[in-house]
């Protein structure tokens, strides 16, 4: 079936390349008795096309997995990819080169630049890369996420709603083979949560691009392909095709162990 969605985001996303993965991830913070083990030994897999989520309790390096899966972060030992190319040994400069042309993100904290127009905010990768961008994918997301009417405000002028899915619009503009995203929906209300919820689960649908997502949240997670659980660093379990109610019994059965 032909898709309406302008170009190929496969083509410049690099297609079947895309999907994360980590084999025996581990990540030590300090030495000695001081230690604090994130990560250990996690080997887990995140299909390309799809949207994927990561939870458990506090402490439970949900958040290091993604960051250092992104590239944002170091691990100790083991390996971590971006598709075929093991991001856990780059250099710092090369890694920024790697997020830059094959991964986007979309934070808790929005990260817009306040004196930047929301059109100047989505297209800012574009600015930093010196690329050219497409502009009818634009035009398509910015359809997409409702931010039509709102091209000229500052982030200041908007909602939290509308400054995450602008944030979404920028992760999503340069066409990334994966986007992270660490608890997108902590900042918002519980309707404008669900909103970015299901667009972020549209944008897998229609345009294969994949998402993995770190969240608390069972009602947010039931968007999602399939949830990954972690407690005290280890992988102890998945879920697909998740539902809040068989999130909260699959975390209720962890937590009485």
């Amino acid at each position: 079936m032909e898709s309406s969605i302008p170009g190929d985001p496969g083509v410049e996303g690099g297609g079947a390349s895309s999907g994360a993965r980590t084999v025996e991830a581990s990540k030590q913070y300090g030495t000695g008795d001081a230690a604090v083990h994130a990560l250990r030994g996690v080997s887990v897999e995140f299909a390309a096309g799809s949207f994927s989520a990561i939870m458990g309790p506090s402490g439970s390096g949900k958040s290091t997995l993604l960051h250092c899966t992104a590239g944002l972060d170091r691990l100790s030992s083991g390996q971590a990819f971006i598709g075929d190319l093991e991001v856990s040994n780059l250099s710092e400069n090369d890694a920024a080169v790697m997020r830059r042309n094959r991964v986007g993100f979309v934070f808790q904290s929005f990260n817009l630049l306040s004196t930047m127009s929301v059109i100047e905010n989505i297209t800012l990768p574009f600015s930093i890369s010196r690329t050219v961008m497409d502009a009818a994918w634009i035009d398509y997301l910015v359809d997409l996420l409702g931010l039509g009417d709102r091209m000229d405000h500052r982030p200041a002028e908007l909602s939290g709603g509308q400054q995450q899915r602008v944030a979404v619009a920028r992760a999503l503009a340069p066409r990334p083979e994966i986007v992270f995203a660490d608890e997108p929906t902590g900042n918002l209300d519980t309707k404008a949560g669900n909103e970015l919820l299901e667009l972020l689960a549209d944008v897998v649908r229609t345009s294969g691009q994949t998402v993995v997502m770190v969240s608390h949240d069972p009602r947010a997670v039931g968007f999602t392909d399939r949830v990954v659980f972690l407690v005290d660093g280890n992988l102890v379990g998945e879920l697909v095709h998740p539902t809040p109610d068989t999130v909260l019994d699959h975390m209720r059965i962890h937590e009485a162990r």
